[in-house]
C-alpha cells in the first residue's frame, strides 16, 4: 500500500535515525497541506530515503508519531503483532497473575505504540486515544484484543472524547465496542478496588503507582499516615492493610472520598481511617493539623505545558514545604510529580529547593517511578513522566 509522504529539512532526520519517535513540525521541509489529520505516513529524509512511518496530526509541534522504522504496511496484521509483543512483555513482568487482575497493556510510546493506551480491569479492556490517527484504528486495535486476549477480555470500552483534539471530538464518542461492563472489582497485590471505567479518572485508575504503593505497606506498621490527594484511595488501603494504626485520606474531590472510603469496606484491617473533603493545600496550611509517621503527597500534573512549568514548580516547592513540616522526626514523605514538562532533575531540584526552606535534614532513601507496565522506550526518555522520591525526614 502507498502512504502520503513528507520530506525532512537537511539535519533533522538524525533523532528519527536514533529511533526517536517523534517528528517535530519544525523537522519538516514539504507541505503537507495534501496530508489528513490522523493518516499513516511516510517520513523522508532530504535525499528522499524511506525512515520511518506513523500518524500524521497538524496543529502541534509533534507532528507525526512513528508506528515503525520499517516499509511495512500498517494493517490488521501489524495490530496483532503489537497487541501480542505487548502481552509477551507483559507475561515477563508477570502480569496479570494471582494477585493482581489490573495492569497497563500498552502504554504509548514505551510500547512503540504513540498516542495509544490500553488498561485492563479484570475483564474489562479500556482504550484511550491520544491521536486522532489511533482513534481512526479503534476497529483493528480491538480486533487485535480480542484475537490475542480471547476469553479473558468480554468487555471493551474507548476513551477519546477527553483526549484528542476539541475540533474533532466533537465527531466522536466514548462507549462500548464490545460488551456493556461499566464496573468491576479488581485486585492489586490482593487489595481490592471498585472500578468504573466510565466515571474514573484516567482510564479508571491510577494504575502507575502499583509498586509504589506496595513499598508504603511495608513501611506502615504501626505507623500514622497521612494520604495528600488520595483520589479512591490506592495508597490509603495499603497503609492500613500494611498494619497503620491510622491514616487520614484527603481530597478535593467528595466524590472521591466518598469511593475511597467504599473501597476502604472491601478490604480487611485494623487500623483507624478518615476520609476528608478539602484543599490540601489549606489542609496542610492548619497549624493544629498533627504530625505524622508518614506523608504521601501524589498530587494531578501541575503542569500539561511547558509555558506553565515555572508556576508549577513553584507549587510543587509549597505543597513539599507544608508535607515536610507535617512528618515527625524520624518520619517518611513519598512525594511525586506526574507532570511529564517537569524533568527526574527539575523535580529534584524542587524538593531541594523545599527541604532547604523547610530547615529539615532529609535523607534520599530512594528514587521512585512508574511501574513496569508503564515501560520507557530507551530511545525516548520523555516517557519517564512519574517522578518520586522516598525521604527520611530528621
Amino acid at each position: 500500500m502507498k502512504y502520503p509522504s513528507l520530506i525532512l529539512k537537511k539535519g533533522k532526520s538524525d533523532a528519527v535515525s536514533r529511533f526517536h519517535p517523534w517528528v517535530f513540525s519544525g523537522a519538516i521541509h514539504s507541505d503537507t497541506s495534501n496530508i489528513k489529520d490522523g493518516e499513516v505516513t511516510d517520513i523522508l529524509s532530504a535525499s528522499r530515503e524511506f525512515i520511518a512511518r506513523g500518524h500524521f496530526q497538524s496543529g502541534g509541534s509533534i507532528a507525526v508519531r512513528i508506528l515503525t522504522f520499517k516499509d511495512e504496511p500498517i494493517d490488521a496484521a501489524f495490530w496483532t503483532f503489537c497487541i501480542q509483543k505487548a502481552v509477551d512483555y507483559r507475561k515477563v513482568i508477570q502480569l496479570p497473575s494471582s494477585t493482581t487482575n489490573a495492569y497497563r497493556l500498552i502504554h504509548g510510546e514505551g510500547d512503540g505504540l504513540p498516542g495509544l493506551i490500553i488498561d485492563i480491569y479484570n475483564n474489562i479492556c479500556v482504550i484511550q486515544c491520544h491521536t486522532i490517527g489511533m482513534n481512526r484504528e479503534v476497529t483493528n486495535i480491538s480486533n487485535a484484543i480480542r484475537q490475542v486476549m480471547q476469553d479473558s477480555i468480554d468487555t471493551i470500552y474507548i476513551r477519546a472524547k477527553d483526549t484528542l483534539p476539541k475540533s474533532f471530538a466533537t465527531d466522536i464518542q466514548d462507549g462500548f465496542i464490545i460488551g456493556d461492563t461499566a464496573s468491576t472489582f479488581i485486585k492489586e497485590h490482593n487489595v481490592l478496588f471498585n472500578t468504573d471505567v466510565i466515571t474514573g479518572q484516567k482510564t479508571g485508575f491510577f494504575l502507575d503507582q502499583r509498586e509504589n504503593r506496595k513499598l508504603l505497606a511495608q513501611y506502615s506498621k504501626g505507623k500514622s499516615v497521612l494520604n495528600c490527594f488520595c483520589y479512591t484511595g490506592g495508597f490509603s488501603l495499603y497503609a492500613l492493610i500494611g498494619g497503620a494504626n491510622q491514616v487520614d485520606s484527603v481530597d478535593i474531590s467528595q466524590k472521591a472520598v466518598d469511593l475511597m472510603l467504599q473501597n476502604a469496606d472491601l478490604n480487611t484491617f485494623e487500623g483507624i481511617h478518615t476520609g476528608t473533603c478539602a484543599d490540601v493545600m489549606d489542609y496542610l496550611s492548619d497549624k493544629s493539623l498533627p504530625e505524622y509517621d508518614i506523608v504521601i503527597v501524589d498530587p494531578p500534573a501541575f503542569a500539561k505545558s511547558l509555558h506553565k512549568r515555572h508556576n508549577a514548580v513553584q507549587a510543587y516547592k509549597r505543597l513539599n514545604i507544608l508535607a515536610m513540616n507535617k512528618v515527625k522526626s524520624g518520619g517518611l514523605l513519598f512525594t511525586f510529580s506526574c507532570s511529564q514538562v517537569v524533568s527526574t532533575q527539575l523535580f529534584y531540584d524542587t524538593i531541594v529547593a523545599a527541604g532547604i526552606e523547610s530547615g529539615k535534614r532529609i535523607k534520599v532513601m530512594q528514587s521512585l517511578s512508574q511501574g513496569p507496565d508503564h515501560p520507557v522506550n530507551l530511545y525516548h526518555p520523555e516517557g519517564h513522566y512519574l517522578k518520586g522520591l522516598l525521604l527520611y525526614i530528621e
